[in-house]
């Protein structure tokens, strides 16, 4: 009967404290929200350090020219923007020095006037 006594007064126990942290949970809850609020705030920081550019580029050198890669491709989605008056998107940029320009597809489909000089 002592076992039986010292189940029933231990049970009481966690019923106690599982009433203690019920209790204390709204209030951990309330003081951690302004610290949400607050991290909130500094994402937009996070997309601004993001959106910097590392400075790494590609640059062909051929027949004496220097030609930047990314001025090309972005060259390629003007054209390709100027033709369609759609924006181009997955484009695919392939140079050809020997014929002094760039040929692309956009989203896997190509023409014969998809074509950039250099």
């Amino acid at each position: 009967m002592a076992v039986k006594k010292n189940a029933a007064a231990d049970a009481a126990k966690v019923e106690k404290k599982e009433e203690a942290v019920k209790e204390a949970a709204p209030k951990a809850a309330a003081k951690k929200a302004p610290a949400k609020k607050a991290a909130a705030k500094k994402a937009p920081a996070k997309k601004a350090a993001a959106k910097k550019e590392t400075g790494d580029k590609v640059v062909l050198q051929y027949n004496g020219k220097d030609i930047e890669m990314k001025a090309v491709v972005e060259a390629a989605k003007a054209d390709y923007k100027a033709k369609t008056k759609k924006t181009a998107t997955n484009v695919v940029v392939y140079v050809k020095p020997e014929d002094n320009a760039a040929y692309y597809t956009v989203a896997g489909k190509g023409a014969e006037d998809f074509k950039v000089e250099l």
